[in-house]
């Protein structure tokens, strides 16, 4: 059972040991979103400090939330890519606190960015929905890294409900400076549980329109004496 951190991850460098345009203008981005708000950051200044142009960046990138889902998507395949197969015969709830672990380990170099990302999103509820809509579009990948259902209509309110819990862990990670992490692991601990709790009543109420159907079933062949009416 992996409780114990990780040393930091990040996504690995370009070809040949370098970094690629689109990795130093990713580097460059979240840099400045250390330093300054969101809202703050241009074109210019994010194309200067990458070293590229304006063309350059454009080519790469058409929006700064494109920047962010680029970089969510990084994130995401590096923590795929480190998948744990000890961890395969643990309960559901421990295989998903291993995930969302590595994902915070392979966040840290970022940090500063996420904190001041989160601020911005409190005064901006445009940007929070759209950082919604990244979060659970890659919690459903990290429920599947544990090997939990995200498809499907059940699937996609389990990742809303993950993002959202998820999102409060990461208000409590940004102020964790502890390297053992033991707030930040307490509190993804706590939703957890939460999530497992609510997971069963998710799946207790989709079982209702089944059972309903059912009922509807019977009903109707006991009204026609057994038969089966013809569409």
């Amino acid at each position: 059972m992996a409780r114990n951190p990780r040393p930091p991850q990040s996504p690995g460098p370009g070809p040949e040991g370098g970094k690629s345009k689109r990795e130093r203008i990713i580097e460059a981005f979240l840099a400045l979103l250390a330093e300054k708000p969101f809202e703050e950051i241009g074109f210019a200044v994010i194309a200067s400090r990458a070293g590229v142009s304006l063309a350059e960046l454009r080519g790469e990138f058409s929006s700064t939330l494109a920047l962010l889902a680029a970089h969510t998507k990084a994130i995401d395949q590096a923590v795929l890519a480190g998948g744990d197969a000890d961890m395969a015969e643990e309960p559901p709830r421990e295989r998903l606190f291993d995930v969302l672990m590595r994902r915070l380990e392979v966040l840290e170099p970022h940090k500063a960015a996420v904190r001041s990302l989160l601020r911005s999103a409190m005064r901006n509820p445009g940007l929070a929905v759209a950082l919604n809509g990244l979060a659970v579009r890659s919690l459903q990948w990290m429920l599947t890294a544990a090997d939990i259902s995200a498809s499907g209509p059940k699937g996609m309110v389990r990742a809303q409900g993950l993002a959202l819990m998820f999102g409060s862990v990461l208000r409590t990670w940004v102020h964790d400076d502890d390297p053992g992490h033991a707030r930040t692991m307490a509190a993804l601990d706590r939703v957890l549980a939460r999530g497992q709790r609510w997971s069963g009543f998710l799946d207790d109420l989709c079982a209702i329109p089944e059972r309903l159907c059912g009922r509807r079933a019977r009903r109707r062949r006991d009204e026609t004496g057994g038969e089966t009416i013809a569409a």
